[in-house]
């Protein structure tokens, strides 16, 4: 696994949109269309208003999908993931196609995602990491690493409900879902190219875990380094605990 470290959010943002560029003009010249899994969180913020500004891309040759949604959340909601893609980045270019995971969360709607997330090969996942280390909504207690899904319905652990609090998104813990629909470990690393976004020093532990840690769903962004084709960003903040970046801090 690649490991960038940049000063500061917007210099870490600035160098993960690019590098995501260049992959999707690289893909569409090779073959006609990208298809892209994106995460939904604060954490990736400065990275997507990046891309958007990115020139060159044929974005109406690029399918989109986005990686977790909650469970019981109104449809209309502006903390649901779906929603804040829209706002942040769907709404902003001209997809040729985008796929969003619904809020009902019953096995149909996993089932029917997954079947168009699994209709061609994915070629590019934009994902972070969270404060407990999970992959999406991969939590500690649900992540499995040969799961047979694509996509599952899990809940959600407090530590990842607390982040929402901690991100702004939620008032309260009680205001935060339990329940959420996911994109697996396995249909995550499926990815051919995948560029993880993690800046913040909230962040710092579950990078020094996943880097320096045992590989395991103790920590599932640890698989990470499992993937031939991953880059991680990071920030002096969320690299602050790694062996020779301490001093930086």
């Amino acid at each position: 696994m690649e490991v960038r470290i940049l000063p500061d959010r917007a210099g870490l943002g600035a160098a993960a949109a690019a590098d995501v560029a260049d992959a999707l003009r690289a893909t569409i010249a090779q073959r006609g269309a990208a298809r892209v899994v994106f995460a939904a969180a604060p954490s990736q913020s400065e990275m997507l208003a990046a891309l958007v500004r990115q020139p060159g891309i044929d974005w109406a040759a690029v399918t989109a999908f986005h990686m977790d949604e909650y469970v019981d959340l109104d449809a209309s909601a502006p903390q649901g993931f779906g929603n804040w893609l829209h706002t942040a980045l769907f709404d902003l270019l001209p997809f040729g196609e985008v796929h969003y995971l619904g809020t009902h969360g019953d096995a149909q709607t996993a089932d029917a995602y997954a079947t168009a997330l699994a209709a061609q090969p994915i070629d590019v996942v934009c994902l972070g990491i969270g404060v407990n280390g999970h992959l999406a909504f991969n939590d500690p207690p649900v992540a499995d690493f040969d799961d047979p899904k694509l996509v599952k319905e899990v809940e959600l652990d407090t530590e990842c409900r607390q982040q929402q609090v901690d991100d702004g998104c939620f008032a309260a813990l009680g205001d935060v879902p339990r329940r959420a629909l996911t994109l697996t470990v396995p249909a995550l690393m499926a990815g051919a190219r995948l560029f993880c976004v993690v800046p913040g020093r909230a962040k710092a532990a579950a990078v020094r875990d996943a880097l320096e840690g045992p590989l395991g769903t103790a920590c599932p962004a640890s698989v990470l380094r499992r993937h031939d084709a991953c880059t991680l960003y990071l920030d002096r903040e969320s690299a602050s605990a790694l062996e020779g970046q301490k001093a930086l801090s």
